[in-house]
């Protein structure tokens, strides 16, 4: 039989009500011919209780412990939609991680895959199961412990199933009914897109759209698996919600497809750096080493008179998680402190939004860098940074100005209107 695989996150799996409603969506797959492999997170808010949890508990914790405690959470759902499953006389069982087993790094909290053996849920599918129920978010460590995903793993747990499955596509179900044009809280037009290139959505995942989890894209995009984001509080059909898929399935792409938002930005500048090779290594080394993510990038070389020379010096400015400045502040403290760079000053500010354009569509048409400038400027919004790539292009604003930027944005490139 032909293998579907069918994920519901945490909203949709909320009370006993919610997971019945989700069995049914499986059964209705199971009687047109499909052997289903369900991926279940926790029900909604259990995760964060069982963190609070541990933290209470020890808040120096061992991380083999706190993934031991925070997977159980899947584990509880899987059963209840496996004996759900079961009173609608649909043959179905659950699998933890390790019964699968699910094969994964030693990084407790933030493992990734290493591989998903086939041998053991075959096996149950020859013999008549219908339906694996999986806890997401969770797997095996070589050494044999328990270890999970981080945020978000149980998209990724799906899309990994449905590569070593070879499943004819990964339904991602969720409490929104598909993927739109932007936030539809902040623009009324924000539309549906019925496709869009895995590209588009790395890109929109990444800064800032939380629809899908990044790293479950980027595995998608890797193995080819036709993802499909559509509502679980809806009646579906093979039409609904939204298809992440190849650019080569997608047959006519404006030039852009989407905005995507930060809210949570900050900026840094560092003022008149000494301008010599291997200068932004020794700025970005240890910022790297602190664990600090930076984005965009700015450089402004100038000159600076010294009284009996004059020497070239550089403005640095750079994007961060608001919540990482002051960890990027001591870094670069202290690195001046030792000598291996210099500034006159440190600049932070914590006021900025990100706002980015995003579509596959910009390879072939010219003058979107010039049309998002243009809106903006219109609407009085000055630009703090700009960033590019080959399908995106994001600007640094003050974060006042965000809301009014997308709205701008949006319109300016039409996105209400279908391509």
């Amino acid at each position: 039989m032909p293998v579907l695989v069918m994920k519901f996150g945490g909203t949709s799996v909320a009370d006993l009500a919610r997971i019945r409603a989700a069995a049914e969506k499986v059964k209705r797959e199971v009687d047109r011919g499909h052997d289903v492999i369900v991926i279940v997170s926790a029900m909604s808010g259990k995760t964060n209780e069982l963190v609070g949890w541990v933290e209470q508990t020890s808040p120096l914790y061992d991380a083999r412990e706190y993934d031991a405690v925070v997977s159980s959470g899947e584990n509880v759902t899987a059963g209840l939609m496996a004996l759900t499953l079961q009173e609608m006389d649909v043959p179905a069982r659950s699998w933890q991680g390790w019964q699968v087993p699910i094969q994964t790094t030693s990084q407790h909290a933030s493992a990734r895959f290493v591989d998903i053996p086939r041998e053991n849920i075959d096996a149950k599918f020859a013999e008549g199961m219908k339906v694996a129920v999986v806890a997401g978010f969770q797997g095996i460590s070589p050494e044999g412990r328990i270890t999970t995903l981080g945020r978000g793993g149980s998209d990724t747990t799906a899309v990994a199933f449905a590569a070593a499955f070879d499943a004819i596509r990964c339904d991602i179900y969720t409490d929104v009914d598909g993927i739109y044009t932007t936030d539809p809280r902040i623009t009324s037009k924000a539309r549906r897109l019925e496709k869009i290139a895995f590209e588009e959505m790395l890109e929109l995942a990444s800064l800032g759209a939380k629809v899908l989890q990044t790293r479950s894209v980027e595995l998608a995009m890797r193995y080819k698996v036709k993802l499909r984001v559509l509502s679980s509080f809806e009646d579906t059909d093979d039409n609904s919600g939204t298809l992440v898929c190849d650019e080569e399935d997608i047959m006519e792409s404006k030039a852009v497809s989407g905005v995507a938002y930060s809210r949570d930005e900050a900026k840094m500048t560092l003022v008149s750096v000494e301008d010599r090779p291997g200068i932004a290594a020794a700025i970005f080394g240890p910022l790297a080493e602190a664990g600090v993510n930076v984005d965009m990038i700015v450089q402004n070389i100038s000159e600076k008179n010294y009284g009996t020379h004059t020497t070239a010096v550089t403005d640095m400015t750079f994007s961060l998680p608001v919540n990482q400045i002051a960890r990027a502040q001591k870094a670069l403290e202290d690195a001046r402190t030792s000598g291996s760079i210099r500034y006159d000053e440190l600049v932070g500010d914590t006021d900025v939004a990100k706002v980015s354009v995003v579509g596959i569509g910009m390879r072939s048409h010219a003058g979107v860098a010039a049309a998002m400038f243009k809106a903006l400027a219109a609407e009085g919004i000055n630009i703090k940074v700009i960033t590019t790539s080959e399908i995106k292009i994001s600007v640094l604003i003050d974060r006042k100005y965000m809301e009014l930027a997308v709205q701008a944005l949006h319109d300016a490139f039409a996105l209400d209107a279908a391509a």
